[in-house]
């Protein structure tokens, strides 16, 4: 059978079986052993496929999902991510759009603490939206900001996102969670300065209210107390990565122990909570590791079946500059966005893009950056980007899909101003990458 048909009957599967309302994961493994069953000699095949699943899950790399997952769990739980806003609320004072300036900055920490774009989306929007519209904020800046900077939390270390796709794309973790830093710093200061351009240029948008002056004493003793313990946890994670103490999986680990316990320093962690956080944190883990087995089938089903050698083949044949097809690849990534969640875009599309781009030459590192950054823009892109329904469900009653969509496009623009310049720049990613590993 030609690979186009075999692809063509792979995921016109899958995809009916997504619209018929069945989870990613069960979608996937209805496939793979139907694929494996018919391409791959019959239980012959389901065996095998099943043999290599696995050995993939009993990877030590898919460790740091758990504990990113604790991570965040016991931040939320523990309140220490209030105190980390009422201390940003200190330090920004009197400042023009300073509301809108904490949700950059509220998205910059919470990226680094939970690696959970909707988690930091629904904290900061039910914490900030209704003080934002009580000082009269509009809409373009008490939701926008918000919206874009949530999305940070794939493109910052932790990121579980940025792990699943290097156990799907079998990339290192080590030097993707490197990579992804400072294009998300990027994107956070992309932010800012439309934040800043946008309140000089029509301040009706902020207006300036007053805040009762904060001593400099007080600001310096909540930095030291709420922002210079997260600086510990944040050397627990990346810190000991780039001195080479330790792997990315015992990385992940050291930064869930630092959270534990700056939480029970902090006297914020009960016992109650903490089971809680155990239990939650298990369950999606649970839920991703199920995904990430029907990506591993379903990328080992393409690759037996030669669906991904006769695609890539196709592609390298075309007539037109390498360079278009990578960017066709990640404009296909932010389209999906708009009707598709992360996972599902991600499970789908890496097992034929990644193998293109590795020959096409390209460093895939980069390529995986640019894919994440992405699948950022596509989850804040209407119609139907999962982040925009996470805001609607957070934000003050009465607030139509259309202000959040309205709201939402500048921050899209600042997304795609940052895919452009790392497309243009590879360097923001392969200089830090290199750094660390030669």
């Amino acid at each position: 059978m030609d690979w186009w048909l075999t692809l063509s009957l792979i995921l016109g599967a899958l995809l009916v079986l997504m619209m018929l309302g069945l989870p990613v994961a069960f979608s996937f493994l209805a496939v793979n052993l139907v694929g494996a069953y018919v391409f791959l000699g019959g239980t012959s095949g389901i065996e095998q496929l099943v043999i290599n699943t696995t050995d993939a899950l009993t990877s030590f790399t898919l460790v740091p999902i758990a504990m990113f997952m604790i991570m965040g769990e016991v931040m939320f739980r523990s309140g220490i991510a209030n105190d980390l806003m009422d201390t940003l609320d200190k330090w920004f004072g009197k400042l023009r759009g300073r509301l809108a300036f904490m949700a950059v900055g509220g998205g910059v920490l919470f990226s680094t603490l939970t690696g959970n774009s909707m988690g930091a989306i629904a904290l900061l929007g039910s914490s900030l939206t209704p003080e934002m519209e009580r000082r009269g904020y509009k809409k373009p800046m008490s939701l926008g900001p918000i919206i874009g900077s949530a999305g940070l939390a794939i493109m910052i270390p932790p990121s579980a996102l940025a792990v699943v796709l290097g156990v799907v794309a079998e990339l290192s973790i080590g030097r993707l969670l490197i990579a992804i830093i400072l294009p998300g710093l990027l994107m956070a200061v992309l932010y800012a300065l439309y934040i800043w351009g946008r309140c000089t240029l029509q301040p009706d948008l902020a207006p300036s209210f007053e805040v009762a002056p904060t001593p400099l004493k007080v600001k310096v003793e909540a930095g030291i107390r709420n922002i210079l313990p997260i600086g510990f946890i944040v050397f627990a994670v990346v810190g000991v990565i780039f001195l080479g103490l330790a792997t990315p999986t015992e990385a992940a680990a050291s930064g869930a122990v630092a959270t534990i316990l700056l939480a029970l320093i902090k006297r914020r962690l009960t016992v109650d909570n903490f089971k809680l956080s155990m239990f939650e944190s298990a369950n999606i883990s649970v839920m991703v590791l199920l995904i990430v087995a029907g990506a591993v089938a379903f990328s080992q089903l393409l690759a037996f079946t030669g669906t991904t050698f006769g695609m890539m083949d196709a592609v390298l044949a075309l007539p037109v500059n390498d360079h278009m097809i990578v960017l066709a690849m990640v404009f296909t990534v932010v389209l999906l966005g708009m009707f598709m969640g992360p996972l599902p875009i991600m499970l789908i599309t890496l097992p034929i893009f990644v193998p293109v781009v590795d020959q096409l030459g390209f460093d895939t590192i980069w390529f995986a950056v640019l894919f994440l950054l992405a699948i950022e823009t596509g989850s804040t892109s209407p119609p139907l980007g999962a982040a925009l329904f996470v805001m609607k469900a957070v934000a003050p009653q009465g607030t139509s899909m259309a202000s959040i969509y309205k709201a939402a496009i500048p921050f899209l623009i600042c997304d795609f101003l940052a895919i452009a310049i790392i497309f243009a720049f590879p360097q923001i990613v392969t200089v830090p990458v290199g750094w660390m590993f030669g």
